[in-house]
């Protein structure tokens, strides 16, 4: 079975990014059934930070990003912070195999406080990605804190462009994988 793997580089508990990030995972994993994990790195960067390169970091922080380098697809996400992603995330992927990930699908989403902020999925995160050479959808989702009620996304366009990126998410996915079961002669 395919996996995501849903990628939260906020260092706050109980985040928007979190709320977001699942719920794109949740639309992704209802056009196509995958086994789901989510890397929360409040909760888990400490195994991360502990490092500066990949042998220093812990047992359990290897595990983590042997679980990203594995994935088929993944759910990458920040609050803006500082005009950027998160301090977190970009430890995170400075210890993540570079040739590993080449190929590998995702979609890019970040939290804040006003729409300028959005620019950071353009001239950030999706350059990060391609650093990788993760190829990204087309689209982005970026969400401000009134679209969220109650622990939910809420605002109907916000849900609505969850659902349109889940499907591109999924639309390269199966594309790459019909691809290679040609390649394969399946």
């Amino acid at each position: 079975m395919p996996t995501v793997v849903k990628i939260n580089g906020s260092p706050t508990k109980r985040s928007k990014t979190g709320i977001l990030i699942d719920a794109i995972g949740d639309s992704i994993t209802r056009i196509i059934p995958m086994k789901s994990h989510t890397i929360s790195l409040s909760d888990v960067g400490h195994e991360i930070m502990c490092g500066l390169s990949r042998p220093d970091i812990s047992a359990a922080g290897e595990l983590l990003l042997q679980l990203a380098e594995q994935a088929d697809v993944l759910v990458i996400g920040t609050p803006v912070y500082r005009a950027s992603y998160t301090g977190l995330l970009k430890h995170y992927f400075d210890l993540i195999d570079r040739d590993i990930m080449r190929g590998r699908k995702a979609i890019i989403c970040a939290t804040g406080a006003n729409l300028m902020h959005s620019l950071v999925l353009e001239h950030q995160l999706r350059p990060l990605m391609g650093f990788f050479s993760i190829q990204t959808t087309a689209s982005a989702i970026y969400a401000t804190s009134d679209q969220f009620t109650d622990g939910a996304v809420s605002n109907p366009t916000l849900i609505d462009d969850i659902e349109r990126g889940a499907e591109e998410l999924c639309r390269l996915f199966g594309a790459s994988r019909a691809a290679s079961n040609t390649l394969m002669g399946q």
